[in-house]
């Protein structure tokens, strides 16, 4: 039997719709991972981007177990001494929440040069307005066996 490639031709990417409002974000960026890398689809190739563009709407309404919304740190270094700069993940959500879910989806992903196009392909919006309605995104449930 042989293994079955997919022409880049044949690829046809879905908008796909999923909406952040009190779901636990690290199912929300579990799923977004697996459509992202395509991984749903039954032509799923590891080393092509075979997955759906998805869009996420209400970031700010991200909901979190546990004490994680004031223990959980997220750091960036400047690479000088004293650079290190921290934020909980409680002001991370207060001033910017889409990076929130990019860097859960980010981490979520394969760490390669595929990654970097496959993350292009994700689109994180605050409150329920995005750009992107004239592609007609189909709404997608975060957890797939509840319809």
């Amino acid at each position: 039997m042989k293994t079955y490639l997919p022409k880049i031709e044949e690829i046809q990417p879905r908008w796909l719709l999923i909406d952040c409002d009190g779901q636990i974000l690290g199912k929300v960026a579990a799923r977004v991972a697996t459509i992202l890398r395509g991984k749903h689809k039954p032509t799923f190739t590891p080393h092509m981007n075979t997955g759906d563009h998805v869009v996420v709407i209400n970031a700010e309404k991200i909901a979190v177990t546990g004490s994680k919304m004031s223990d959980k740190f997220y750091f960036e270094y400047s690479g000088y001494k004293g650079g290190m700069k921290s934020k909980s993940l409680k002001e991370l959500l207060a001033s910017h929440p889409e990076r929130v879910i990019e860097h859960a989806v980010k981490c979520m992903l394969p760490k390669n040069k595929l990654a970097d196009r496959i993350f292009l392909k994700m689109h994180v919006y605050k409150g329920t307005q995005h750009p992107h309605s004239a592609q007609k995104p189909e709404a997608v449930p975060v957890d797939p066996r509840k319809k």
